[in-house]
């Protein structure tokens, strides 16, 4: 455990900002979940709604630097490629 004021002062920091981004990060997955769901239901309209929707959670987080913006656009490429695969 930390002795001295300042490194006791950053634990406490550290924990908040640990669950602060783990916050961002769940509301990451749960958007990427739900265009997911909405492709395997085979509805386009609803999945096209829900990416366009995800589309600024996903580069918000990756603004944070919550996740890197080469991932952002990783996830935004393949929500896109399932929606565009729908028949």
């Amino acid at each position: 455990m930390a002795n001295i004021a300042s490194a006791r002062k950053r634990a406490r920091q550290a924990v908040q900002l640990n669950a602060h981004n783990s916050s961002l990060r769940s509301r990451l997955r749960t958007a990427i979940k739900k265009v997911r769901k909405a492709v395997a239901a085979g509805d386009k309209e609803a999945a096209a709604a829900q990416f366009r929707a995800s589309m600024s959670v996903i580069d918000s987080i990756a603004d944070k630097k919550i996740i890197h913006k080469n991932a952002a656009a990783r996830h935004k490429s393949r929500l896109s490629a399932a929606i565009k695969a729908m028949a």
